[in-house]
């Protein structure tokens, strides 16, 4: 009992990192189990949008995701690179990616590692102790490595504002 207490109450006291801050360097592996490491993806000198989901097949992730894919051309007119990361397995990301036919990388933060780097873990959902996903988040990352965007949310009912991240990231893609 004492160590689930103790790991809840750290999950909830670590802040989201914010606008200006490194971005902590990551791989991971997407959909089709290839590795996928921010920094090389950042190297290709685009932003990166980095969309933390709690979970795959729920239908407000779905919405979400829906909603991205429906706007990818104006995220490609900003030259950003679409990262969906969420703590399901692979295998479950490629049936949700497949279902939905998203048109970016997914990728499995299975062991929660990026989600505590990135200080978005949603702890202990539902009630359930130790029940940790990803909170609904956004964080924009210049080609440099710094975070020029970010949005957050404890509820994850919320939605990103979509018109909000893709101006952001048209600013971002400008700053060259």
């Amino acid at each position: 009992m004492f160590i689930e207490r103790f790991i809840s109450a750290y999950w909830e006291a670590v802040m989201p990192l914010k606008v200006g801050d490194k971005a902590p360097d990551f791989e991971l592996l997407n959909e089709e189990l290839k590795p996928v490491r921010l920094s090389e993806v950042l190297k290709e000198g685009r932003p990166a949008i980095l969309l933390f989901f709690p979970g795959a097949f729920t239908s407000v992730c779905t919405k979400e995701l829906c909603t991205f894919r429906d706007k990818m051309a104006l995220l490609n007119k900003a030259n950003a690179a679409v990262l969906g990361i969420s703590v399901d397995s692979p295998f479950a990301l490629k049936a949700f990616k497949d279902a939905n036919r998203l048109n970016f990388p997914l990728l499995s933060d299975y062991n929660r590692t990026v989600i505590a780097m990135y200080d978005v873990v949603q702890a202990n959902l539902l009630g359930l102790p130790l029940f940790h996903l990803a909170k609904r988040a956004v964080y924009i990352v210049d080609p440099s490595g710094t975070i020029r965007y970010v949005w957050y949310s404890d509820d994850p009912r919320n939605e990103p504002p979509y018109d909000e991240v893709i101006e952001e990231a048209e600013k971002v893609a400008q700053l060259k």
